[in-house]
């Protein structure tokens, strides 16, 4: 009877902690590799985490376990990059969000007394107040007598996707108090927004205008127009990002329905009017309806 090959032994993480050193070590590693920095490889961090969202969205999970791989790479990445300035390195990451998920959980992991006494409201903003100012502490003031005014918008990292962004900074605001009451005001100031954007237009062609500064202008509004579009979804507490990202998807299904029944037709998007492309996203609006 012939023997059964073993399983293959299922790499670790020290392994990816050898290859990305292999690949990182001048003389041999990669060339690419060894040209790359911080800065250079954040935009694809940020697309590795959108490729785990879609992953979810799709509700792919063959997918997703890829992609989450692409993800972990990106941390031991920029580890490997803190670890050879010997700032930081992968053990001292797990180290750090370990250490705060524990205190940032006394519900979980305290002693038997604060665990009965289980999540008291407000606990997670106050714990991270905590270590803001433990962090504020410890950060050396340098020239200054007086340490500047600290703002609670800080901590919302300029990176983010900027509807996001936009949600982040109203609900920090929101939490002392800077906030409209209800949603029908919220509505009633997109309906503002929506008119001067209106008008700025209208102003890029007006006559004697400096078409550069009403360009400008038009823009300014608009992105007023979308904050309050993102205060909009924070009311409903909806993720605009999510819903955009649905509204993209959507508009590309119908769109390649239409792509479709022209092809069935024996022509091609630009061989149509938009009437009758129209005409077709109609039908499969329909459709998606019944």
């Amino acid at each position: 009877m012939a023997e059964q090959a073993s399983p293959q032994k299922k790499k670790t993480i020290a392994d990816l902690l050898d290859v990305m050193a292999a690949l990182r070590q001048p003389g041999t590693g990669c060339p690419w590799d060894l040209e790359q920095n911080f800065a250079s490889i954040a935009p694809y961090t940020i697309e590795e985490a959108y490729e785990v969202a879609d992953a979810i969205a799709r509700g792919d999970r063959a997918n997703l376990k890829e992609e989450l791989g692409d993800l972990l790479l990106q941390v031991v990445y920029h580890s490997r990059l803190a670890e050879e300035e010997r700032a930081f390195d992968f053990a001292d990451v797990v180290d750090g969000i370990t250490t705060k998920m524990i205190r940032r959980h006394p519900h979980v992991f305290g002693d038997e007394a604060v665990r009965t006494a289980g999540a008291a409201k407000g606990f997670w903003e106050r714990i991270k107040a905590e270590e803001k100012a433990a962090k504020e502490a410890a950060t050396e003031l340098g020239d200054r007598t007086e340490p500047e005014v600290p703002s609670i918008l800080e901590d919302v990292p300029v990176g983010m996707p900027a509807l996001t962004r936009a949600v982040k900074l109203q609900d920090k605001a929101a939490k002392v108090g800077f906030d409209w009451p209800s949603l029908a005001p919220v509505l009633d100031k997109m309906k503002e927004e929506l008119a001067e954007m209106e008008a700025a237009i209208a102003g890029v062609g007006a006559s004697g205008s400096d078409t550069k500064a009403a360009t400008a202008a038009v823009e300014e509004e608009f992105g007023d127009l979308l904050f309050v579009v993102a205060n909009v979804a924070r009311h409903l507490a909806i993720d605009p990002e999510a819903a955009l990202r649905r509204a993209n998807e959507k508009f590309r299904r119908r769109f390649r329905f239409i792509e479709a029944r022209l092809a069935e037709r024996g022509r091609t998007p630009t061989q149509s009017s938009l009437a009758e492309m129209d005409a077709i996203w109609n039908e499969a609006k329909a459709g998606e309806k019944t």
